[in-house]
């Protein structure tokens, strides 16, 4: 058989090249600004993706302060949790939690898109999120990406 034989290649912890990136959240609308991140710290926009491997990039997203929700979904997007006794059902409308901690609005839209196992818990380790412009990361040397997500 005159055939071509093309090895898949796995990476893996030790083969994997991670980078750490710049995300300026300024102006972007949540979900699509999640997902894009998702992407990143999963590492699907690379060639060399492997779905049990952590070949995702590092993510710094700046000026969480500044995310737009549309519609009304400030005062209609609820996050509800339990504190494990019984009635201990508590809620938070979005504008409630952004006045709280703008970061843990982007951070909970982020963890919601990431594998619900030790891997997506692993992939979360990899984001960091600043309200402002300032962030602890100037050492790494991130790579300011623009997700143009906004028209």
């Amino acid at each position: 058989m005159d055939t071509l034989s093309y090895k898949t290649v796995s990476a893996n912890k030790s083969t994997v090249n991670k980078e750490w990136l710049l995300v300026d959240a300024d102006g972007q609308t949540l979900g699509r600004l999640a997902s894009e991140v998702a992407k990143l710290l999963r590492g699907k926009h690379k060639p060399s993706f492997t779905p049990h491997v952590d070949c995702g990039d590092n993510v710094i997203i700046t000026n969480a302060d500044k995310i737009v929700l549309k519609g009304n979904k400030w005062d209609d997007k609820t996050y509800i949790r339990h504190t494990g006794y019984p009635g201990g059902q508590r809620s938070l409308t979005a504008k409630e939690l952004y006045g709280k901690d703008p970061a843990r609005v982007i951070e909970k839209a982020v963890k919601g898109m990431l594998p619900k196992n030790k891997l997506g818990a692993v992939l979360f380790r990899n984001l960091k999120v600043y309200v402002g412009t300032d962030h602890g990361q100037e050492a790494q040397k991130p790579r300011e990406i623009n997700l143009n997500l906004t028209k």
